[in-house]
């Protein structure tokens, strides 16, 4: 007798977006589904090189670049690298593997591979919600970074000079404090019209063109203000751009991003040349590199470490599971892992001493420390970067290849992003409501509802709105706790010795045991550790730390934290108390894996019990376990 179950009208046994048409219960109690006539193969990567440059691409982005150096100078210099290191190789390295042997186990996105335990699948919404609001904000880095693309076509780069409309009366091309040591001397014109006394208020034409001109930015987030047209076209570009990097899948994204991702290393390269060979630029890496031992004893020392190790190996967006998904079964993704996270901080060693270098020259520039110009985030992409190449010769040249490298540097981070966000939503309709152009249309949706929202960011408020996502929605708190889930499910629910032998299975060896002991203690403990760190001290959000954003602000800011974080605790509820049975035959159901049909094929020494199930038998029983979802 065949018993039927649904969950929202698609059956059990539909794995990976597709129903299969026959299936059975393993040993250990999982469903199993089988491949029926036409069962659509997952696609693959043409070579596995291909799978590797779209994770550097993604993983390897704008953070490495500056975020990373920031932190280190600010957290003690070298001394920075050993809680770095450390947490590399307790937290960032066990999940990165975790999250691509997973999806390259269950051949799924970031919803249904949770299918090895469906209870827990509020994970893949979490990440879903996660990255789609990663997608929407990320976005508009390229866009001023298209904007000043644009801008650098010009005799002369506009952000380089006073006497622009946009400029105030306070704007000063160069800066002299060297001439004002002594106090006497506060009277002495040192630079145009202005004396020594004040140089203090004066404002440089790169910081103008970035408040004034391009961001255009109003006094607060309730002032909205107008919608820029040049940013809004320069939005349009970069979104049309990601849809046709995007539109074809695997196959065509990954030959886009040998280019995407190697180019900038070039770029970097050069701007290093050029770097270290300005006036401070010395200081400037010693700052960086200096070793300030006090630094270990300070708890948030160690906090930025793990934070920073999260966000830039992109660990809980879904998207490396989306990717590691389109692997081979066999593939070896424990030897990709380290490659992979060596190559991630390896990058963002290097690009310190490219930013520092720069730096330092800008501190010996102007007369002040390196502290006053140190700053992390879109300012040392859009004012120290800036300011670099406009010193160089033939400096329009510089400044297009910088933003070019700015541009593709995001823009593989984005479009894989699109990609894990439209392979979970794909994944989620059987194969009968496919439409010859799904992925088409589905990615066409995914970056229209996107530039939609996008559209509160290009206002003269846009700023304070970027910074709210930024801040909140896919920020340390909501990464952490999305890791820290992940380990326990897999750990604790479907077991990490059975998981460990299910990577022995594709890889053909099992694992070192630390991967083990890190998913079932010392991640999680890294995790909530830091989260509950994050939680109380948290301080309200400020921009430039002089605006402090309204109450309402920090209420919207927390909505869109807790849409994702609810998403694990009430999808397990949801389903649990709909379930039928005592709780013990709930959750012994609910945490059965539902196996797809690639492993009928990899898994047979498990399940020889289902030689026997072949969809060309008529007779065959097949059973399928009864939904309680």
């Amino acid at each position: 007798m065949v018993s039927h179950s649904e969950e929202g009208g698609q059956n059990r046994s539909t794995v990976g977006g597709s129903t299969g048409a026959c299936s059975g219960p393993d040993k250990k109690g999982s469903v199993v589904t089988g491949a029926g006539p036409g069962y659509p193969e997952r696609e693959t990567w043409t070579r596995q090189m291909d799978f590797m440059m779209s994770c550097v691409g993604f993983a390897v982005g704008l953070g490495n670049v500056w975020r990373f150096p920031y932190l280190c100078y600010k957290n003690g210099g070298g001394v920075f690298l050993i809680p770095y290191l450390l947490i590399v190789f307790v937290g960032g390295i066990p999940i990165f593997f975790l999250e691509i042997a997973l999806g390259q186990f269950m051949k799924a996105g970031s919803i249904n591979v949770w299918n090895i335990a469906p209870l827990f699948k509020g994970l893949g919404y979490a990440s879903m919600v996660i990255v789609f609001f990663c997608n929407t904000y990320y976005i508009m880095v390229l866009a001023w970074g298209f904007y000043y693309l644009i801008k650098s076509f010009s005799a002369t780069l506009p952000w380089s000079t006073c006497g622009n409309e946009w400029n105030s009366e306070n704007c000063i091309e160069s800066f002299h404090h060297q001439n004002c040591n002594n106090a006497s001397l506060a009277n002495v014109t040192v630079s145009g019209n202005m004396t020594c006394a004040e140089l203090a208020d004066a404002r440089s034409p790169i910081i103008e063109f970035w408040e004034n001109k391009v961001l255009n930015i109003s006094s607060g987030l309730d002032e909205a203000g107008s919608i820029s047209w040049e940013l809004t076209l320069c939005l349009i570009a970069v979104w049309v751009l990601v849809y046709f990097c995007v539109w074809k899948g695997v196959k065509s994204t990954g030959k886009i991003v040998y280019f995407t991702a190697t180019f900038p290393y070039v770029v970097l390269i050069i701007l290093l040349v050029r770097g270290v060979t300005l006036p401070g630029a010395y200081d400037g890496i010693m700052y960086y590199i200096k070793p300030d031992w006090s630094k270990l004893e300070e708890a948030q020392v160690w906090i930025d470490a793990g934070t920073q190790i999260f966000f830039s190996y992109a660990i809980g967006l879904g998207a490396l599971t989306a990717l590691g998904s389109y692997n081979r079964f066999n593939n070896d993704c424990y030897k990709d892992a380290f490659v992979l996270a060596l190559i991630n901080s390896g990058t963002s060693f290097f690009a310190g001493f490219v930013v520092f270098s720069i730096l330092g020259f800008m501190a010996a520039e102007q007369g002040v420390d390196i502290s006053q110009v140190a700053e992390s985030g879109p300012g040392l992409a859009f004012i120290a970067y800036p300011k670099a190449v406009s010193l160089m010769p033939v400096a329009p040249l510089w400044a297009a290849l910088f933003f070019f490298m700015l541009l593709l540097l995001g823009l593989d981070s984005q479009f894989v992003g699109v990609e894990g966000f439209v392979t979970g939503i794909l994944d989620l309709f059987p194969e009968k409501y496919h439409h010859r152009y799904k992925r088409e249309i589905a990615v066409a949706i995914c970056c229209s509802l996107c530039f939609i929202i996008d559209l509160s960011m290009v206002t003269q408020g846009g700023m304070y709105v970027f910074q709210l996502f930024d801040y909140y929605s896919a920020s340390g708190m909501t990464l952490l706790w999305q890791a820290f889930w992940e380990c326990i499910v897999v750990a604790w629910v479907y077991g990490a010795d059975r998981f460990m032998d299910d990577v022995a299975r594709m890889i053909g060896y099992r694992p070192f045991p630390w991967m083990k002991w890190c998913w079932s203690f010392i991640t999680p403990c890294v995790c909530i550790g830091i989260f509950l760190f994050h939680l109380v001290n948290y301080k309200p959000l400020t921009y430039n730390n002089v605006y402090v954003y309204p109450w309402w602000g920090e209420v919207i800011g927390w909505c869109l934290a807790l849409s994702s974080m609810l998403c694990i605790p009430v999808s397990l509820l949801y389903k649990l108390f709909r379930a039928k049975g005592t709780f013990k035959e709930r959750w012994a159901h609910l945490t059965s894996p539902v196996w797809g049909a690639h492993h009928l094929e990899y898994m047979a020494p498990d399940m020889k019990s289902l030689s026997s199930l072949s969809p060309s038998t008529d007779d065959n029983k097949v059973i399928i376990f009864e939904s309680v979802m």
